[in-house]
């Protein structure tokens, strides 16, 4: 397992996927294991993931924070919770410090994102024909998703301005 088979994988591993340097550690240290296939680990191979981690991102091809800044606008546009936002981040290695740094410059408005998911998963009045029997499930949805139950109640009875206005039928 040398250095240079580690910044090649490490290189076609952003080839294709934004990451932290965290989660590219992680990825670095996954495909060493599967590569030694069970052989004794080497003494000095988290020394050289780090060391590849180090030099790229002092080139640049790795920042966690535009790599948060992308991944925020992503979840956001796509209506996800905040909190959700937040565990997200966590699990690809983002700090939780910088996470809230870009969330709190982003403003999310909750409401507005539970609208969203609503939109998105066709719940509450967003169905094609509206079932007040499934009201029950919509809102267990929504607070899985991450979403307050106050939040949720909100999203499911008031419309957006957005949002169609539901018919009496």
């Amino acid at each position: 397992m040398t250095s240079a088979y580690l910044e090649r994988a490490a290189l076609h591993y952003l080839e294709r996927y934004a990451s932290s340097a965290e989660n590219l550690a992680r990825v670095l240290a996954r495909k060493a294991r599967r590569r030694l296939d069970g052989d004794e680990p080497d003494p000095g191979l988290d020394a050289a993931i780090a060391e590849v981690v180090a030099r790229v991102v002092r080139s640049g091809l790795v920042d966690d924070r535009s790599f948060a800044e992308t991944r925020v606008n992503s979840l956001m546009r796509r209506g996800v919770s905040t909190r959700a936002i937040r565990t997200r981040l966590k699990v690809k290695g983002v700090a939780d410090d910088l996470a809230g740094e870009v969330l709190a410059a982003r403003e999310p408005d909750d409401l507005a994102l539970a609208r969203r998911y609503a939109e998105r998963k066709r719940l509450g009045h967003h169905r094609p024909r509206v079932d007040p029997e499934r009201r029950a499930r919509d809102l267990a949805a929504l607070c899985r998703a991450g979403f307050a139950y106050a939040i949720a109640v909100r999203a499911l009875d008031e419309p957006g301005d957005d949002d169609p206005v539901p018919d009496a039928n």
